[in-house]
C-alpha cells in the first residue's frame, strides 16, 4: 500500500510541483492550503509524513507543527519544512515544534525525495 504525504503551502502550483515529484515516486498525495485548512483534513487517515510550508495565511508552519504534536494520530508524524525562510531563529523555531528537516525553496525533486524516504513513517 502507497504511503501518504500530505503537503501544506498556500501556493497552488507548489503543491502540484510538489505532488507531482511525490505520486511519480509512488507516494499518495494530500493538500492542505495553509495550516488550518490542513489540520480540518486530519482526520485520523495514516499520514506517513507532512511537507509544510512556514509562511502561510490563517495559521503559519510552526504553529501548524505545534498543533500537529498535540494530536495523539499525529504525535510521532516527521514533518518537514519546505520554505523560503533561511534565517537561523526561524529554523530553530521550527525545531523546537518538532519539525525534522528543514529545506529551502526552489527545491530540488530528488533531493527531495532523498528527505522524504529518509523521514516517511514505515
Amino acid at each position: 500500500m502507497a504511503k501518504t504525504i500530505m503537503i501544506v503551502d498556500d501556493s497552488a502550483s507548489l503543491r502540484q510541483v510538489v505532488g507531482i515529484s511525490l505520486r511519480s515516486a509512488g507516494y499518495d498525495v494530500l493538500e492542505g492550503s495553509d495550516g488550518a485548512d490542513a489540520l480540518k483534513k486530519l482526520t485520523g487517515q495514516k499520514v506517513h509524513l507532512i511537507i509544510s510550508d512556514v509562511n502561510m495565511p490563517n495559521m503559519d508552519g510552526i504553529s501548524l507543527v505545534k498543533e500537529i504534536k498535540k494530536l495523539p494520530a499525529y504525535k510521532f508524524t516527521p514533518v518537514v519544512m519546505l520554505t523560503t525562510e533561511s534565517a537561523a531563529g526561524k529554523k530553530a523555531e521550527g525545531q523546537a515544534a518538532g519539525a525534522k528537516a528543514w529545506m529551502l525553496k526552489p527545491f530540488n525533486p530528488p533531493q527531495l525525495l532523498a528527505v522524504v524516504q529518509k523521514l516517511v513513517l514505515p
